[in-house]
């Protein structure tokens, strides 16, 4: 039988799915994932539904349902990558889902489950190189700090690194 993949990252569980839900396969995900939960003591799960063109009601409680049972077993329920026919499908339907949180990317999905989103070095010079907006050679290996626990030190730049507070002008 068919299951949809649950991915474990750090203490959050990732589920991306990818084939039309139909509706023993959401029974079948809300069980394995409630299992999941207890047996890796998960503090989130992130759910990726950016692949589902339609979303019924059924559908809807089901999600609804797995956000339940997730903060029940002290986990979190993100679901991201909404489409605005789903969105609108689901407010047509009247379908309230309490304690689902929605956010429209993956990067937005972790970081309101507190994960830290870090972008490596190389995946910076593909995105700049994609766009033409090349970063001048003496920002080589700069890599900005994000925000988040542990975040680091703000950068300092100008003024502010000359000791005199980012104040100009005669003294």
């Amino acid at each position: 039988m068919d299951r949809i993949p649950i991915l474990k990252m750090g203490n959050l569980l990732l589920v991306s799915i990818q084939v039309d839900l139909h509706d023993q396969l959401a029974l079948d995900l809300q069980d394995d994932l409630s299992e999941r939960i207890v047996a890796t003591g998960a503090r989130g799960v992130l759910i990726d539904i950016s692949a589902l063109e339609i979303v019924d009601s059924f559908i809807g409680r089901m999600l609804s349902t797995i956000a339940s049972l997730s903060r029940l077993l002290d986990a979190e329920t993100v679901v991201v990558g909404m489409r605005p026919a789903v969105a609108i499908t689901l407010v047509e339907l009247g379908l309230y889902m309490p304690g689902v949180r929605t956010a429209l990317t993956l990067e937005h999905g972790l970081a309101l489950l507190g994960a830290e989103v870090r972008v490596s070095r190389s995946d910076e010079d593909e995105i700049d190189d994609a766009q033409g907006d090349r970063e001048p050679d003496g920002l080589a290996g700069y890599a900005p700090v994000r925000a988040g626990p542990g975040g680091g030190e703000p950068a300092t730049t100008g003024a502010a690194s000359r000791g005199d507070g980012g104040r100009t002008g005669d003294r």
